[in-house]
């Protein structure tokens, strides 16, 4: 079959959704995925509402400190020791409760205007480029230009004035900035706008990037991105010592304007990934509980000079009379991630400063094991595939951007609003199929080992993961035979 508009190709699959339904139970069988073990692993332990299961180490700290009496402000002493041992003395850390958490006190006590004082607040704007996960990090303010304004309209799970739209900060706009080699073509069953990132001129892109901030300056009050390493995210272009030029770039312009650049690290590793000393940025922000491996919870990383005003806002930098730390009500005393957390990350901390194998060494198994499993892909796809590993993100990339270079259709590509709407094949067939799914929308799938592929002191449990890498691959040929591409 052959389609002559994309749409029509994304009209057939979902008449077929329940066929391919079908096609990957039958699937599941074949490959042999045990029935016991089904709906309890998949390819990623970072999913936020898919917690991997905790380490050992991790789970034992957590039980031998909540039988104790410790004062929470020691426990956050304790992590900023870690992170000043690495980053040195110039930087200082927060832990919250969640990422998005730390995004949240990080723009507000950052980017916004004051309150305070007579007369009307002025409008603010801070620069985010169009890139994957915008919702995250884009999605504190206002968008800016009007023709955005609804471009995370259907995400998340509530609508309107409690979902996306009620985030935004008072007075604040997300000025967008399409990347210079991107493209954002319509894709999906719901059909949408899906950044394809693998082209990024990282110097062409710094230059619009540049050229908007000085149209902006007057309400110019911060930069912001991801964090992450990979072509499939826009950041494959690196310099000398593995840092992605973009952010670099960014971090340089940042500085120029005299205002914060924040980054969003949420699927990261502090210390073993992207180095915020680097990339130049003021903050960067984890989630503990995702490549970490922590409980969960979120961690602030940043330049002293900020890490006062984030700080306070926490209620964590020191009392009025003058202490050095304290753990009292502020405007954000609602991100406190709690004593169970904290006791966790101070693990994940000291396991990622003086053991980083153990989170780099099951990337490494996975990596073969992904390529070895896409080596059976029929030859019409497997050359528009491509596989590449981060420590950043402690995963293994798939893209399949290159799939439509031809000109003629590609491998279908799932929008994120396929994602929330429920009709991305990708991820609902593998639950079909007994497998918790991944993040793989925009072109791009991102696996990594923890949920229920790894054992308990965190090394890759081949055997499973192999059973979810290679569902994955047939499911691929499922939707692709019913996409037309596989005869």
């Amino acid at each position: 079959m052959s389609y002559k508009y994309k749409f029509q190709m994304y009209k057939a699959l979902q008449a077929n959704t329940q066929k391919i339904y079908a096609e990957a139970r039958q699937a599941a069988d074949e490959i042999g995925i045990p029935k016991e073990l089904r709906g309890k692993f998949g390819l990623t332990g970072a999913i936020s509402g898919m917690p991997a299961p905790l380490r050992r180490d991790i789970e034992e700290a957590a039980e031998k400190g909540g039988a104790e009496v410790i004062p929470l402000a020691s426990l956050v002493e304790q992590i900023r020791e870690i992170v000043k041992d690495y980053y040195g003395d110039a930087y200082d850390v927060a832990p919250v409760n969640t990422c998005e958490g730390g995004l949240w006190v990080s723009f507000d006590a950052l980017c916004t205007p004051p309150f305070l004082g007579r007369g009307d607040n002025y409008r603010a704007r801070y620069i985010v480029p169009w890139e994957k996960h915008l919702h995250h990090h884009g999605g504190y303010g206002r968008p800016f230009p009007p023709k955005y304004k609804d471009i995370l309209a259907d995400r998340g799970s509530t609508a309107g004035e409690m979902g996306f739209y009620g985030k935004r900060q008072n007075n604040l706009d997300a000025v967008v900035v399409p990347l210079e080699g991107a493209e954002y073509p319509n894709h999906g069953i719901k059909y949408w706008p899906v950044p394809l990132l693998t082209g990024v001129d990282p110097e062409a892109s710094a230059k619009r990037i540049a050229q908007v901030a000085e149209q902006q300056a007057g309400l110019l009050t911060g930069f912001s991105s991801l964090a992450y390493d990979t072509p499939g995210y826009g950041y494959g272009a690196k310099d000398a010592d593995g840092t992605p030029i973009l952010q670099r770039h960014i971090g340089e312009i940042a500085r120029r304007f005299n205002v914060p650049y924040i980054v969003d690290n949420a699927w990261g590793l502090p210390f073993v990934g992207t180095d915020i000393r680097k990339i130049g940025a003021d903050v960067i922000v984890y989630s503990m509980d995702k490549a970490t491996g922590s409980a969960t919870s979120g961690l602030i990383i940043g330049r002293e000079e900020v890490m006062v005003t984030v700080r306070r806002a926490l209620g964590m930098h020191g009392d009025r009379w003058g202490t050095t730390a304290s753990y009292g009500k502020a405007a954000y005393v609602t991100q406190d991630p709690g004593k169970e957390a904290l006791l966790t990350q101070i693990v994940a901390l000291q396991v990622l400063r003086d053991r980083p194998q153990v989170l780099t060494a099951p990337v490494d198994a996975l990596h073969r094991v992904v390529v070895e499993e896409f080596a059976a892909l029929p030859s019409s796809l497997k050359s528009g595939f491509s596989i590449s590993k981060s420590y950043n993100s402690g995963a293994v990339e798939i893209n399949y951007e290159a799939t439509w270079k031809s000109g003629g259709m590609g491998f279908p590509i799932f929008s994120i609003e396929d994602m929330y709407a429920g009709s991305h094949l990708l991820q609902t067939g593998l639950a079909q199929m007994g497998v918790i799914p991944t993040i793989a929308y925009d072109a791009n799938i991102f696996i990594s080992p923890g949920l229920g592929t790894t054992d308990s002191d965190g090394a890759l449990i081949e055997e499973r993961a192999r059973w979810g890498v290679r569902a994955l691959v047939r499911l691929i040929e499922i939707i692709g035979k019913n996409a037309g591409l596989i005869g």
